[in-house]
């Protein structure tokens, strides 16, 4: 079962039942844009003891606001009764709500013209209460009644508005655009959570550069993301970044971006985010240690918008690594292999040929790199261990730090393709590192492995 089809059976019970129902806000937007939902909500004159009635399963999600969850399998769909809601005290959420036998009522309280739009998918009558389709033909992003009400009620709504004109390229109507603006330093009193999803979607869905640009319009960056606007005006060497100062060339990357992953995203918004504070123009314009800067950076704004540490660590490694790829023709085998094995390696990768597309423009070492990337076989990127821990201490070594030292120049050796055996190893490690006593000197073996 899919979610239009899940979606679909709840209206057509509640009809049975005697109740209007009707799909709602994104999903019949999408249906009208020949987009496929993401997923599908019902809303319906049930009161929420009526929904649990018909759906026995039906969990309440937020009861006290008619929000009741009907799962089946992986797939699920919300069903909220028809309400008007009372005043908003934190910017987030209603007081409370009183229940309406009103369709047109409910629709009122929603956000933006084109999320108001309500479908009988038995009939597929679409009933418009605020304009919305004329919107939806127009590319029109338009907020319900006074635009200054509906982002007051709901500062979240700001970034919302944004990211539903990046993702859709519509216009943003020039009373919603105004209140945006005059309200852009609310946004700092929502929950970081939420704003970091907002943040993370305007970068996934498509338009992230569009977003961006709103963004920073608006005056909402300098509020959410302060070090990106610092990225505005700062100039960057001509003959390796013809394109202008670092903010285009962010922009550049993020109009790049083909539905990538939040980390591989974040970590193109964040991987120059050390050049502002370390420029400095000398006998040209440098950013010396741009990249040890940004990574503290990167991890601040992280912690800052709470990343899980999984994704944090993914997003300073992009950031830690960016430059790497400049070094490839002049690395060891082993050097590179190690670079290969990087978590996520092919994010690094993508970010580093969008940092050449949207700069210099030569693809030269990506070519390189990708072409190892692609033919290596994994055993040869990360080959099983030839000496372990144990081995060491049977032929005759005594615990202790020179231990790391030991396997990591067995490993060397390894994916340098000088030794292949686990007696080679042993023959290389008695070469180089001697058991005290037995009177070999370093490297004297006339048999070690070249």
């Amino acid at each position: 079962m899919n979610g239009r089809s899940l979606a679909l059976s709840i209206v057509e019970r509640l009809s049975a039942g005697g109740h209007a129902a009707y799909f709602a806000g994104g999903c019949v937007r999408d249906m009208l844009l020949g987009r496929e939902p993401q997923d599908y909500d019902v809303v319906t004159d049930a009161r929420p003891s009526r929904v649990q009635e018909l759906f026995p399963d039906a969990i309440a999600v937020g009861a006290q606001f008619g929000v009741m969850l009907v799962r089946r399998e992986d797939v699920q769909v919300e069903i909220a009764t028809f309400r008007s809601d009372h005043a908003y005290v934190d910017g987030r959420r209603p007081s409370g709500v009183t229940f309406t036998a009103s369709a047109e009522q409910d629709v009122q309280r929603r956000d933006f013209t084109i999320n108001g739009l309500l479908l009988n998918p038995v009939t597929e009558e679409v009933l418009d209460f605020v304009g919305g389709r004329r919107d939806l033909d127009a590319g029109v992003i338009r907020a319900i009644g006074d635009p200054a009400e509906r982002f007051a009620e709901d500062h979240l709504r700001l970034l919302r508005a944004v990211r539903f004109a990046a993702r859709l390229t519509f216009q943003i109507e020039s009373a919603t655009l105004a209140a945006i603006t005059a309200q852009s330093a609310a946004i700092t009193r929502v929950a970081v959570e939420r704003v970091r999803d907002e943040i993370v979607r305007i970068l996934t869905e498509g338009g992230a550069r569009r977003g961006f640009e709103l963004l920073d319009s608006t005056g909402l960056l300098l509020h959410i993301l302060p070090e990106i606007a610092a990225m505005k005006g700062v100039a960057q060497p001509p003959q390796f970044h013809p394109e202008g100062d670092v903010w285009i060339h962010t922009l550049l990357m993020l109009e790049m971006l083909r539905q990538p992953s939040a980390t591989l995203a974040m970590g193109v918004l964040l991987h120059d985010v050390g050049k502002p504070p370390t420029f400095r123009i000398a006998e040209r314009i440098r950013f010396d240690g741009h990249v040890e800067v940004g990574a503290r950076m990167a991890e601040g704004i992280c912690g800052r918008l709470r990343f899980s540490r999984r994704e944090t660590e993914r997003i300073v490694a992009l950031v830690e690594n960016h430059l790497r790829f400049k070094d490839v023709p002049r690395m060891k085998e082993s050097t590179l292999k190690r670079f290969l094995r990087l978590d996520g390696f092919e994010e690094h990768l993508e970010l580093h040929r969008l940092d050449c597309l949207s700069s210099h423009r030569n693809l030269e070492n990506y070519e390189l790199v990708h072409r190892a990337w692609s033919t290596l076989p994994m055993e040869a990127i990360r080959p099983a261990p030839l000496l372990t821990g144990h081995d060491l201490l049977d032929a005759g070594y005594t615990p202790g730090p020179l231990f790391r030292q030991i396997l990591q120049a067995v490993e060397e050796a390894q994916l340098e393709n000088r030794i292949k055996t686990r007696p080679e190893a042993l023959e290389l490690v008695r070469c180089l590192f001697p058991v005290p006593g037995s009177g070999v000197l370093p490297g004297s073996s006339e048999d070690h492995p070249q």
